[in-house]
């Protein structure tokens, strides 16, 4: 079977530029016998910086880029000439992406915006040339700073999908015939179990041109949360969803124990999922007359829920009602946003990743650190 273009997790292995060493040159020239240095500064190492762009959909483009490196700063130069600053190194990821460390799982930072900019690794600063260091006493210093060694970082970028409406259920429950009919998707639909394995996303349109995201997550079964199924791959997809959508046939031989049942894996995975709102679908009802509709209705959990049926159509235009209510409410973006847990890394399986060596120069990194520190500790660190 084909490999999917759809990747939601890639380890990458990233580096910062060093920064550049200042310069111990004196100025040398005809008739200035004692011209005093004038060794200029090094340039900035490149900074390693995700950027969010709403043209991916998907971390497939990172999926063979194993190492990321920022370009180093150029050494300063006589006449008190700059070293030229090492060049950034922008990764674009897909709105929706968060980033843990690789060795611990620690949660690093998340883009949820497009065009937003966030920093991952700082590039060294450039050390300062011999002028800088000369004095009344010492008006010859014949020592400039080294540049400040660059920064590494193994991470493991995690894409959880950014939408409006999300869908869940149990295998055929009919979450792709559903985002089939009120969106031009094309997930694949089939007569048995996990048919859908992996996400899909469609734009539902709305009265008066408006329109809302939905996505079609693939089926949550009793113990999904401890692994069985797909496991915990696709809940995160959850967590990016503004509204869930859960969907339960009505040929089940208890709704509100299925309802109860999802809700306790959301509520395993992440507590916070709780405080989400919620609507309830009852699918296939063009099997059921008024009469088991009342009686159903009775026995449904205190959520707003709706009878409906993809393939006859019934009941669609009063669940995009539902919907775009309550996606408009006035308190509902008030439970957006998400708190990140640390990510199990054992839960996960990744490729080892090679690490190039470091300039043979760079022998003196430590030594370059603490001069760095000790340097800070004496003039303060210029956060810019």
């Amino acid at each position: 079977m084909a490999e999917s273009n759809f990747v939601d997790y890639v380890k990458i292995y990233c580096r910062s530029g060093k920064g550049g060493r200042g310069s111990s040159h004196f100025r040398r020239e005809k008739y200035i016998p004692k011209g005093g240095p004038d060794g200029g500064d090094g340039g900035r190492g490149g900074h390693v910086i995700l950027r969010g762009n709403r043209n991916y959909w998907t971390l497939l483009h990172l999926k063979y880029e194993r190492h990321v490196f920022a370009g180093n700063g150029e050494n300063g130069s006589a006449k008190k000439s700059f070293g030229k600053d090492g060049a950034d190194r922008i990764i674009e990821v897909p709105c929706g992406t968060v980033v843990f460390d690789a060795e611990t799982g620690e949660f690093i930072c998340d883009v949820v915006e497009d065009g937003q900019e966030v920093l991952l690794l700082k590039g060294g600063r450039g050390g300062l040339g011999n002028w800088h260091f000369k004095t009344a006493t010492n008006q010859a210093p014949r020592y400039a700073q080294p540049g400040e060694p660059c920064q590494e970082r193994t991470v493991i970028f995690q894409l959880k999908l950014l939408a409006d409406v999300g869908l869940v259920g149990f295998p055929n429950a009919g979450k792709s015939t559903l985002l089939s009919v009120l969106s031009a998707a094309k997930p694949k639909i089939a007569n048995y179990p996990f048919t859908t394995l992996e996400p899909n996303l469609g734009i539902v349109s709305y009265r008066d041109g408006k329109s809302f995201v939905m996505a079609d997550i693939p089926g949550i079964i009793e113990g999904a949360s401890e692994g069985k199924g797909l496991g915990l791959r696709f809940l995160r997809h959850i967590e990016r969803n503004s509204l869930l959508l859960f969907m339960i046939p009505a040929d089940a031989d208890n709704i509100l124990k299925e309802y109860e049942i999802l809700n306790n894996e959301l509520l395993q995975y992440n507590p916070e999922l709780l405080d989400k709102q919620r609507v309830l679908a009852i699918t296939k009802s063009d099997m059921l007359d008024a009469e088991l509709m009342e009686a159903l209705s009775k026995e449904l959990p205190d959520i707003p829920s709706v009878f409906i049926s993809s393939v006859t159509g019934f009941g669609l235009d009063e669940l995009k009602d539902i919907l775009w209510n309550e996606l408009n409410k006035e308190n509902f973006h008030i439970v957006e946003n998400i708190v990140h847990k640390p990510m199990d890394i054992s839960a996960y399986r990744f490729e080892d990743i090679d690490i190039p060596p470091i300039d043979e120069d760079d022998d003196m990194e430590e030594e370059n650190n603490e001069e760095w520190r000790e340097y800070d500790d004496k003039y303060g660190y210029d956060e810019e």
